[in-house]
Formats: C-alpha cells, sequence, structure tokens
C-alpha cells in the first residue's frame, strides 16, 4: 500500500503521513472478512517480527502466537474484539526466526457511522528488555487483567447458560466454553439423584484430538465412575476446593479398558482438577479439566469460581424446564380433545412460546352443540403467566355455556365480556366464536362474531381466501358496544382456518403483513389438502424455532363424501 492510498474511511481519513512514519509497529485488520485478516502493516512491524509484508497481509495475526503465549491473554483480546472494545495486554510472541520476545499490543475498533466495526488497528511494541525492571509493577498488571479475564469468562458462561432451554444443551455449552479456556481437554458429567451418570460432553481444545474426544464419549462410563477424584468430587461437602493433582497413570490399567486407556493417553494425562458442579441442594456434577502443562494458580481460582456458579446456572434451567413443563401441562390440560364431528374434518394445534416458566392465555374449543350446530372458537387472554392460562380456562367455560344455550355468537361474546368486566376474570381478551351448522347438499352456513380477534380466513375450492372480517366488536374486558355478528355461506369442499396473533404477527412482521402472507399459503395449497395437511404446513411455514407468542390453530374442513 503506497502512502497516497486510503487505509480506512471512519468520518474522515486515517493521518497516513504519520502511520507511516511512526517507529511503533502498526497493523490494520478487515473485520468484515473471515477471521479478520491483516490488510496493512508498516515497515516497523516487519522489523519487529521479521516477517515480509507479503507473508502477513490475508493471515490473522495469531500466527506470532506460540509455545508460551498465555491462551488467557489471548481470550481476553477475542473477547475485547468480540464486543467491539479496545485491549490493552503484553503477551508472549514470536518472530520469523522462532525467537520469542514480549509485545505490548494495543488494539483498538474502527467504527463507522453506523456504528459497525469495520477494522482493527493494531500497535506493538517489543518490551523484552523492560520486563525484569518492571516486573513488579507488570505482576500487579497482570493480576488485575487475570481478574477481569476471570470475570469476563464467568460472565460469558453464565450468559450463555441463561440462553437455553434445554439442559443436555447447557450442560455441553458449559464444556465448550470452559475447557478450552482452561486446559487442555476436559468434560462436563452431570449425574442423577441417585449418583448415575445421565451426561458427559467432552472437549478437546486442539481439532487434531476431537477424534479421540468422539471415541472416548462413545465408550461407557465406567473410567469416570472408577476414578477416586471423580467421586471425590461428587460427595464433597460446600467448603471443598478443587486443586491439580498428577494423574495416576500407573493405577489407569485397573479402572479403565485397553481402549479407553489408548484414548485418554492419546488426549494426555499429565495434570488434572475435578470440580464439583454445586447446586443449591446437591452436587449435580463435576467439571473436569485436563492439561499436559500444568495449571497456574489463576486457572485454579477460576476454576473454583466456576463451579459454583455454573452449578447454580445448570440448576435454574433445570428449575426453570421443571416450571415450564408444569405450565404446559396446565395448559394443555385446559385445552379440549377434539371430537369426531361426522361430515367434518378438524385440526388444531396448540404451540407454546419458546419463553422458559411461561404459560400463554391461548386456547381453541370444538362443542357439538344440542341443536346439531357446532360451535368453533379460538381466544387469546393477554399475559404469560399462571394468571392468564387461569383465566382463559374460565373465559373458555363461560364460552361453553353461553354457547350450549343456543345463543348467537355476537350475544355469547357479549354476554361473556359482561360477566369478565364484571368478576375481573381477565384483563383483556380476544375470540372469536362461529356457529357452523350444515345445509342440504353439503354446504354450510356460519354465524360469526369477533371481539378485537384477528379474521377467520375461507379457502374455496380453486384457492379463493376470503377472510371473515364482519362481526367486530372490542376485545372482551373493554366496555364498548357488542353483539355484532355476520353470517356467511361455506360452500363443499372449503377450509375454514382460525388461528391467534402468535401464528402470523412477530417482531420483524406486522398482524396485516402476516394475515397476507397466511392468506398466499392458504391459496397455494391443493384443494385436496385435508385438515391435518393444512395445520402441518401453516405450522410449518409460521411458526418459528425461537417463537415469541403461543400460537393456536384451528382448521375445519368440510368432509367430501366418500365413495
Amino acid at each position: 500500500m503506497s502512502s497516497g492510498e486510503k487505509v480506512v474511511e471512519h468520518k474522515g481519513e486515517l493521518p497516513l503521513d504519520a502511520v507511516l512514519s511512526s517507529r511503533l509497529a502498526l497493523s490494520i485488520s478487515d473485520a468484515l472478512r473471515p477471521d479478520d485478516p491483516l490488510v496493512w502493516v508498516n515497515l516497523a512491524f516487519s522489523e519487529l517480527t521479521g516477517y515480509p509484508v507479503d507473508e502477513v497481509l490475508g493471515r490473522n495475526c495469531r500466527f506470532l502466537q506460540g509455545a508460551d503465549t498465555d491462551p488467557i491473554a489471548v481470550a481476553r483480546i477475542r473477547t475485547a474484539l468480540d464486543e467491539g472494545r479496545a485491549v490493552a495486554t503484553v503477551i508472549r510472541n514470536y518472530r520469523r526466526d522462532g525467537t520469542g520476545f514480549w509485545n505490548q499490543v494495543v488494539i483498538s475498533p474502527v467504527i463507522d457511522e453506523s456504528g459497525r466495526v469495520t477494522h482493527h488497528v493494531g500497535i506493538q511494541a517489543d518490551v523484552t528488555d523492560r520486563m525484569d525492571a518492571d516486573r513488579v509493577r507488570d505482576l500487579e498488571l497482570d493480576l488485575v487483567e487475570e481478574t477481569t479475564a476471570r470475570l469476563d469468562l464467568l460472565a460469558h458462561i453464565s450468559d450463555e447458560l441463561a440462553k437455553h432451554l434445554d439442559y443436555d444443551a447447557a450442560v455441553d455449552a458449559l464444556a465448550d466454553i470452559a475447557v478450552p479456556a482452561l486446559a487442555t481437554w476436559g468434560f462436563v458429567a452431570i449425574t442423577d439423584d441417585r449418583g448415575r451418570f445421565t451426561r458427559v460432553h467432552l472437549v478437546a481444545g486442539d481439532l487434531h484430538d476431537r477424534d479421540a474426544v468422539r471415541a472416548l464419549a462413545n465408550e461407557d462410563t465406567t473410567w469416570l465412575s472408577r476414578a477416586p477424584k471423580v467421586v471425590e468430587a461428587l460427595t464433597s461437602s460446600p467448603g471443598f476446593v478443587a486443586t491439580p493433582y498428577a494423574i495416576d497413570v500407573a493405577a489407569l490399567p485397573q479402572r479403565t479398558t485397553p481402549a479407553q486407556l489408548a484414548l485418554l493417553q492419546k488426549l494426555g494425562i499429565g495434570q488434572a482438577m475435578v470440580v464439583p458442579l454445586r447446586a443449591r441442594d446437591r452436587v449435580l456434577g463435576v467439571l473436569t479439566l485436563v492439561t499436559d502443562n500444568g495449571f497456574g494458580a489463576d486457572a485454579v481460582v477460576t476454576a473454583a469460581h466456576l463451579g459454583r456458579r455454573a452449578g447454580l446456572a445448570l440448576d435454574n434451567v433445570r428449575l426453570a424446564l421443571a416450571d415450564r413443563t408444569a405450565a404446559l401441562t396446565l395448559q394443555h390440560s385446559l385445552l379440549p380433545e377434539i371430537p369426531v364431528i361426522p361430515g367434518l374434518d378438524v385440526a388444531a394445534a396448540y404451540v407454546p412460546s419458546a419463553r422458559r416458566a411461561e404459560v400463554g392465555g391461548d386456547w381453541f374449543d370444538v362443542l357439538p352443540l344440542p341443536d346439531g350446530a357446532i360451535g368453533l372458537a379460538v381466544g387469546d387472554v393477554v399475559g404469560h403467566d399462571l394468571r392468564a392460562a387461569a383465566a382463559m380456562g374460565q373465559l373458555r367455560s363461560l364460552l361453553r355455556s353461553y354457547a350450549w344455550e343456543g345463543s348467537s355468537p355476537g350475544a355469547v361474546l357479549a354476554r361473556a365480556d359482561e360477566l369478565v368486566r364484571g368478576l375481573d376474570i381477565a384483563d383483556v381478551a380476544t375470540s372469536a366464536y362461529l356457529r357452523w351448522r350444515s345445509l342440504d347438499g353439503g354446504d354450510a352456513e356460519v354465524t360469526y362474531a369477533r371481539a378485537g380477534h384477528p379474521p377467520p380466513l375461507l379457502r374455496l375450492a380453486g384457492g379463493e381466501v376470503q377472510s371473515l372480517d364482519g362481526g367486530l366488536s372490542t376485545p372482551i374486558g373493554l366496555a364498548g358496544p357488542g353483539g355484532a355478528e355476520a353470517v356467511i355461506r361455506v360452500p363443499l369442499g372449503s377450509t375454514l382456518v382460525l388461528y391467534t396473533d402468535g401464528l402470523v404477527e412477530r417482531r420483524d412482521r406486522g398482524l396485516r403483513e402476516g394475515i397476507a402472507a397466511l392468506t398466499a399459503e392458504l391459496a397455494a395449497l391443493p384443494d385436496d389438502a385435508d385438515a391435518t395437511v393444512v395445520k402441518d404446513r401453516l405450522v410449518e411455514v409460521f411458526v418459528g424455532e425461537h417463537q415469541e407468542d403461543d400460537v393456536c390453530l384451528l382448521v375445519v374442513r368440510r368432509a367430501l363424501p366418500t365413495s
């Protein structure tokens, strides 16, 4: 790069004359390209490292690392870059000829007008000659930096575990983060209340060891249950602190199979720490760290903090999943079994939101009435808690009783609104109630009313989709005129779809856009798609892996006569 070229734009240009003439080693990497490669270095960088320019451009600067490079310092730099902030540290690097030097590194992000990190500017200085004179001061700085790195690692693990709704995935995440940061290889092993191993996740920091890790994971867990240090940690008292120990290689053949021993030897069996993962009332399992080079004092302190914090975090995931399971059990107990109705093909789905331990107020109902009509309902009570679920159960019972009396849809919703407001059953709820009455010749007449609820959709044979926009009144629980209703004729071969807003509305798509997308998807379905096929297709298309809201979906189709 010549002195007249642009290096990086950032609300103006970098002062290139000062950059090029600096005696400090300078580098610029492209944060928008994979692996953040170097795109420019000055002459001082080549003089410091011994690498000519053409051997460094396009490479991540980790090529300067070597055997004595501190992985904690590397992790500290990586964490700062990932978070878009500047970082300063002293790290052991290596020149092209293999000689080591102490490199004082400052790396700063370059941020464009939109707040995006586009480049990283690095400043390097050889401080090897100063290390002895500044040893005490540097040790104090290292202590502060190590403490910061420890807190960063603990915070990273806590944040990652808090994201998981699946207990096994949380266990795996703990091992995936902690083991490479602290050891050569290791594992997290979880036990049940009877002390039996239920989940073991092994991790190796070196890519070349991962085949051995996978092979050891496929072995039975007897090599764990027979390990004295593992048993000691699992049965330890709250005051127990894990310390490094030399693995008793001579005793391994007595408690491992030849295949297991060979795999352990391949991974390395120098020094280990077995850290209990302590929850509120028991030890959930162990975090085992193994290294060839020994553990530093900071790794021991970090592991001790990690055992307690990770144990509580895993316990929180376990308790949250138990609460969520109980809540969903309650939710499903309040939803009806779909009855078999001659002449109608009916399918329904309830999909809970991905938010943990939350239960919503969405519901559906299919009710054969005394006069031969069929009552169809969907609704959504505002809220995601047990109160919403309880209110949903009460409101569904109210609608059922009024529908059973033979009241028209508008009257059913109006009476429910009056009672909800009078008895303070729920804050606000939306609902659609339809009364389906079969006619001679195969068609049906549907009278419907909506209390603030999204319109049901009717797909006719041939693909035309009609929106049932009539019969609208205010949501249940809000004082307002009620009783509005509308009537529509449903030809033979039509499909009626009722749903709650969670199916179509999300953060990146409004309700209208979602209904339009649902309409297009219905129109594209074949005429002979039965209710289950329609239901499954809509769930597949509209329900995401990380669903933000509960979804209720009810599909009703006038069954064609069979030959």
